[in-house]
């Protein structure tokens, strides 16, 4: 008799089922079978790198080709993954199911709705040098649009998958919980770079009133659950060190709505009314200036738990790059500041926090690189000491 762990024949094989039939198909793709939505975090942080250095104060000879061609990477970077993205739900749906399923990996599925939009506001801020005025407007508006749906969705989807499916206990609150809830605020952002690009009148007022509306739908989520987070670090102690560096993530909300209202700001003279438009510029930065207060404490509160739990020995994991797109925002922030007040105090802090953000992103990228190379990364976890191992075939 043939047992489940001994190998068939062709010929039995063939006459099991589509059950079977699935392994081929498995097996042609297994290095995607572990890549998550996590890894759209490389896109954000590519671009925000490109798009922040492009308002760098001052005038640096060669800095805007350089962050056009960073911009073009993340671009590049943006296709692949949608490509791996797609075999994953192909050949290994049973997986991708286990991510939406899985409370420390669903909130993740808002990178790809800020990756998508992260670079479709590179094409007009960058790209536009390269591809063209129109090319970079027809691109934009297709990633915008394609952002902004799967990001709405997925501030409703995360949370209502969190409250009926997923058991999570209380001591669980993580800053991972912020990833669905700040993507409409990255429309927000940046949407009202295609509002000169509508007709004037209706199409223009609608489209900045609507960007408008983002920010309020995910700076009121941030409110209700950046509590929780803060009272969780407060209470239950420092995160577990692989989770330490997503305390960088608060400050995405933090920094994009400052970039937001900065946005808005801009635009809104001609596309409103006077009184509104002058409006926009009080509250950007009656806002953004203790917004940004508070991202800088935030900052160097997170950046204390990342060097005690460096100390008590964390390792390189995809978690590194939560120090590059939050970080990036707060420099958009800082650039939006400095535009609306003119002090040369946030200039100067443009700089620095643009500085940290390149450092950070050239380590997250040579580890990821590293581990690229060497299949870590995209492999599956490991069993623990005690785990048994598998003594049937896998055939899904």
């Amino acid at each position: 008799m043939v047992t489940a762990a001994q190998p068939r024949s062709p010929s039995a094989s063939s006459a099991v089922g589509p059950a079977v039939r699935r392994v081929p198909a498995v097996r042609r793709v297994p290095a995607v079978r572990h890549l998550g939505p996590n890894w759209y975090a490389c896109v954000m942080g590519t671009s925000i790198v490109g798009t922040a250095g492009a308002a760098l104060p001052g005038h640096v000879p060669g800095l805007r080709s350089l962050c056009t061609a960073v911009w073009a990477l993340s671009l590049v970077l943006l296709v692949v993954l949608l490509a791996a993205r797609s075999l994953h739900w192909l050949h290994h749906r049973d997986q991708a199911r286990a991510h939406l399923l899985d409370p420390a990996a669903a909130p993740f599925y808002g990178c790809l709705s800020m990756a998508l939009l992260a670079v479709g506001g590179g094409a007009l801020t960058l790209g536009r040098d390269w591809i063209g005025l129109p090319a970079a407007v027809a691109l934009d508006t297709v990633l915008f649009v394609a952002g902004t749906a799967i990001g709405l969705a997925a501030a409703v989807a995360v949370p209502y998958l969190m409250a009926v499916r997923h058991r999570i206990e209380p001591g669980q609150a993580s800053p991972v919980w912020l990833l669905p809830l700040v993507a409409p605020m990255v429309s927000a952002a940046v949407g009202p770079l295609l509002v000169p690009h509508l007709p004037p009148g209706q199409p223009r007022q609608t489209l900045l009133l609507a960007c408008v509306a983002m920010f309020g739908v995910s700076l009121f989520a941030t409110l209700v659950t950046l509590p929780v987070v803060f009272g969780r670090l407060l209470t239950g102690g420092p995160l577990p060190l692989a989770l330490t560096p997503s305390l960088f993530l608060v400050l995405g909300p933090l920094g994009q709505s400052t970039t937001a209202v900065g946005k808005f700001a801009d635009m809104a003279p001609g596309v409103v009314p006077g009184p509104y438009a002058e409006g926009f510029s009080v509250f950007a930065v009656l806002y953004g200036v203790p917004v940004m207060g508070f991202a800088v404490m935030w900052l160097a509160l997170a950046a204390a738990h990342v060097v005690r739990a460096r100390r008590a020995g964390m390792g390189f994991s995809m978690t590194w790059w939560s120090f590059t797109f939050p970080v990036g925002t707060c420099v958009t922030g800082a650039e939006a500041l400095a535009r609306e007040t003119g002090l040369v105090v946030y200039d100067g802090l443009t700089v620095a926090l643009y500085a940290l953000l390149v450092a950070a992103w050239a380590v997250a990228a040579v580890h990821t690189a590293r581990g690229l190379l060497s299949g870590a990364l995209l492999a599956g976890p490991r069993p623990g000491p005690g785990a048994p191992r598998p003594v049937t075939a896998r055939t899904t």
